[in-house]
């Protein structure tokens, strides 16, 4: 069976939206708001059976499935979710013309049962375009947990098509859905959708659009909805002009340009008034179908009054951020100490089979020495962090807090020229800057897109955080005084701060420079408040964040640390390979409050920068192999014998947390820009502002005395 699209160039619309289909298939198309649970309900119906792909001619990715009922194979086709088939997005934008010009047999609207009004402004425009429309209502056990009760009978009524309600995580009511699919695609069961009455005047007006329209689209009769053609050629904003009509109506251009006389003002008029009746019909549904308890909904708008509000949602978004690193700080330190004496102890049973063995020393060296005491490092420094920073990170999410947090800062990106998506794809740099510019996708202006690719690197990655936290916890805890854990906790925080306000910077420095242009709208959708799932929790945290970064750190710090080894003890002369590429670079450390060894160990960290500290313990050791991990003492006690002072410790962390991206991010960044330009300049602007920082905060301590 085939499941790709017939595309070429100068394919017809229908012809690039037609998936082909044996005898007795039946292609079913899956629409909804993001954040219903659409993907859960295509998961639980095709299992397994899937593909991705893109879809003709967009970046968009599309998820096609299988599933038999009764002997009938169904092609199930996720479209992007959208909010209204107004479309204001690339995925808005594909999953109208899939609707309008593709060949399902049916389409299933899949709906938040603890919002159902406005998720059925999308329902009754699905209801505009295409008789067979299957109305799944999701999240029933979330709605039950509310007290609301929806009147399935009544909702049917209303709509005059069927409705299943489920509740996909938990399998309930898949069932009944593949059987009304059955009925539906096999006309066995009958259905009218009870179509919008607009007011007279809108009426009169898409009559009059109709008739003009119908000579023209008799080639596409039986497969298009004229009527919702005319509606969205009176309402609707040039860009459909150009996107449908131009192609369909490309041999008459005098009918086209009748059309685009449609006064701007005019058309603005009539597309607010079909809005609003539309979000009339929807109000008067839920009133009539659905019982609510408005007292636990006044509840959690009260809590939205305040974690989203102007005055205390950035506030209390400062303080989660901080008692999440507490927790970190404070729960990371023992199980480091914990790990690092196991995987240390084995290094001696190692040293120990090499001398059995009687391998050369050089062997011992860069095995042992060099890439397993690294690798015990990276796991021993990281892991800790990483297992309490990503559950907390993870449960966050799964509350609904993290969409609160990009609402309290959409105003900031908006005055910054940026795109108000630019806030979670911030977010996801927090985990990996890698995966924080692939997540860039969901931004559909090409120019708002590069800027959030050129700055998510201003946010602390996990492979920095590391190196942050231990840096802190080494120079700003004061030993037996109340409270002296906060410090670092301030300090962290305080650096994720900067990182936001530098993103910001750079943000509106790009767009009126070489970026320029105006922010685009788009549509937030806050989810409702959840009980976190505790297994969601462990695997995602666990398995999909912290053991692969944790892989990756072990994959890439293992060979650098026996490089690193080799440099730190082949000598020339009287100075290591390592010491010769310090000196060179001291005097342009020194100025900026730095050491070579310093300098260097960010240069050689970066294809991971989880492996700049290892590196520079390393390299700091008069032998070239790396001091065994006790505790923080330990490390203090070294780094204070290299010089360090409270100005070297806050420039580490400042150069950490704005210097150039990783390796791995950079070859991201490659493939999502495809440019060697922007990858260049990704690289460029965090190190010039990197050194510019510091040089800045090392003046200022020189100008006061306080180094």
């Amino acid at each position: 069976m085939g499941l790709t699209f017939q595309s070429t160039q100068n394919a017809s619309l229908t012809d690039m939206f037609y998936i082909k289909k044996n005898n007795g298939e039946a292609v079913i198309a899956l629409a909804g708001n993001p954040n219903t649970g659409k993907s859960t309900v295509f998961n639980s119906l095709t299992g397994l059976h899937q593909h991705t792909g893109n879809w003709p001619g967009k970046t968009v990715v599309n998820a096609r499935g299988e599933f038999t009922y009764k002997g009938r194979n169904n092609i199930l086709v996720d479209l992007p979710g959208t909010y209204s088939l107004f479309a204001s997005s690339v995925e808005e934008e594909v999953a109208r013309e899939f609707l309008l010009f593709g060949n399902a047999d049916a389409v299933i609207v899949v709906a938040d049962a603890t919002c159902i009004e406005r998720n059925l402004n999308l329902v009754i425009q699905v209801m505009e375009l295409t008789k067979n429309v299957i109305l799944c209502i999701n999240l029933i056990d979330e709605a039950v947990k509310r007290n609301i009760i929806i009147n399935k009978k009544r909702l049917q009524k209303e709509l005059g098509i069927p409705v299943v309600l489920c509740a996909a995580r938990q399998g309930i009511g898949m069932n009944e859905l593949k059987e009304i699919v059955f009925q539906v695609t096999n006309q066995n069961a009958k259905f009218f959708p009870v179509l919008m009455e607009y007011s007279k005047e809108v009426e009169d007006k898409i009559q009059s659009m109709q008739s003009l329209l119908e000579p023209f689209f008799n080639q596409y009769k039986g497969r298009m909805n004229l009527r919702w053609i005319a509606l969205r050629a009176l309402d609707s904003e040039p860009k459909f002009l150009d996107s449908i009509l131009s192609k369909c109506l490309k041999q008459n251009p005098e009918l086209l340009d009748e059309i685009n006389k449609i006064e701007t003002r005019e058309r603005i008029i009539l597309r607010d008034k079909i809005t609003e009746q539309i979000y009339k019909k929807a109000e008067e549904v839920r009133n009539k179908c659905v019982n609510e308890d408005h007292m636990k909904r006044n509840r959690e708008r009260m809590i939205d009054n305040y974690i989203t509000s102007k005055k205390f949602g950035i506030p209390i978004m400062l303080l989660t951020l901080a008692a999440v690193f507490w927790l970190t700080i404070v729960g990371a330190n023992k199980p480091s100490e914990l790990i690092a004496s196991v995987l240390f102890g084995l290094e001696d049973k190692l040293t120990e089979l090499f001398m059995n063995i009687h391998a050369a020393k050089w062997l011992h060296g860069v095995v042992v020495l060099g890439l397993y005491r690294t690798l015990a490092w990276v796991i021993s420094v990281m892991l800790p962090p990483m297992a309490i920073f990503f559950p907390l990170l993870t449960i966050l999410e799964d509350l609904g807090y993290l969409p609160r947090v990009a609402f309290n800062l959409d105003h900031l990106f908006k005055k910054a020229c940026a795109h108000g998506k630019q806030c979670l794809t911030m977010c996801m740099g927090l985990g990996c800057n890698a995966a924080g510019v692939i997540s860039c996708r969901i931004i559909d202006s090409p120019r708002e897109r590069i800027i959030a690719i050129l700055t998510n690197n201003f946010v602390p990655c996990n492979g920095r955080f590391p190196t942050l936290i231990t840096i802190s916890m080494t120079f700003f805890v004061v030993k037996g005084r109340m409270g002296s854990g906060m410090i670092p906790v301030l300090f962290i925080t305080g650096l994720v701060v900067i990182g936001i306000l530098v993103t910001l910077l750079v943000s509106y420095l790009l767009s009126k420079t070489l970026l320029k242009g105006i922010p685009s709208t788009f549509t937030l959708e806050l989810p409702p408040y959840r009980v976190p799932q505790i297994g969601r929790v462990l695997y995602t945290s666990m398995i999909d964040r912290t053991i692969f970064v944790l892989w990756r750190a072990v994959i890439i710090a293992a060979p650098a640390g026996a490089i690193t080894w080799i440099l730190g003890n082949v000598y020339i002369g009287n100075l290591s390979i390592i010491s010769y590429g310090a000196s060179f670079l001291n005097p342009i450390a020194q100025i900026i409050g730095l050491d070579g060894y310093i300098l260097m160990a960010f240069i050689l960290g970066l294809p991971a920068n989880e492996i700049v500290l290892p590196i520079l313990m390393m390299a700091y050791l008069s032998t070239g192999s790396m001091v065994e991990f006790e505790n923080i003492d330990s490390l203090k006690k070294i780094l204070l014998e290299h010089g360090w002072t409270y100005l070297t410790a806050l420039n580490v962390m400042l150069f950490s947390l704005l210097h150039w991206p990783c390796g791995t991010t950079l070859l991201t960044i490659k493939k999502e820009s495809g440019s060697i330009k922007w990858t260049a300049l990704s690289f460029i602007i965090p190190t010039a502002i990197a050194f510019g920082v510091c040089f800045i905060t090392t003046t200022l301590f020189k100008a006061f005395n306080l180094v």
